[in-house]
């Protein structure tokens, strides 16, 4: 099997499902039993990454003022509607701790623990991070499936998408890497 890991999912308008709307989703894993990835182009309302710190209780007055600013206004983003308790830190490679962090290409890695957002808070985190909670998980060909339905679009990794547009700029962003628009998008969904 051809793995789509480290790949976007672009959702069509024959997704069918409300909750995928113009999603754009990361993909963590992708193989025969499944796969696994995070929307990224969703972010919460009102929820920043300040408001995790303080819940979890890992901004302390000394740590509050050496946290950068623009990390304190990052979004939380709704990463899917499996576990929407469970945080996840997808981040450039430059910071990789074994046994937490998984490498899932050589720019892009994912840590789900709280080791990240410490280092994030010291400044000895990654240069540009994406914190989701929960995740979007599929069973063994179900993907294939919805790719096949045309519920779907890939589109190949960029670190300039994923990291650094805006929200509501990573849907556009993905249908033009694809050389597609929204208008050009159509609802009617074919096979050649």
């Amino acid at each position: 099997m051809d793995t789509l890991k480290g790949q976007f999912l672009v959702a069509t308008p024959d997704i069918g499902d409300e909750r995928f709307a113009e999603a754009v989703i990361y993909l963590v894993a992708h193989g025969d039993d499944g796969a696994m990835g995070l929307v990224v182009n969703q972010p919460m309302d009102d929820l920043n990454l300040s408001d995790i710190l303080a819940e979890i209780d890992l901004d302390d007055e000394e740590d509050a003022i050496r946290i950068p600013e623009r990390l304190l206004r990052q979004s939380v983003f709704k990463g899917g509607p499996v576990d929407a308790s469970r945080g996840f830190v997808l981040h450039t490679s430059d910071y990789f701790r074994d046994g937490n962090s998984f490498a899932v290409d050589g720019e892009v890695c994912l840590t789900a623990t709280l080791d990240v957002l410490r280092a994030m808070m010291s400044g000895n985190g990654p240069d540009a991070s994406l914190l989701a909670l929960g995740y979007c998980e599929w069973t063994a060909g179900q993907l294939e499936d919805e790719l096949r339905t045309n519920g779907w679009l890939t589109a190949a990794s960029s670190k300039e998408l994923l990291f650094s547009l805006p929200a509501s700029k990573k849907y556009e962003a993905a249908l033009a890497a694809l050389g597609v628009t929204r208008a050009t998008l159509s609802p009617v969904a074919g096979n050649a």
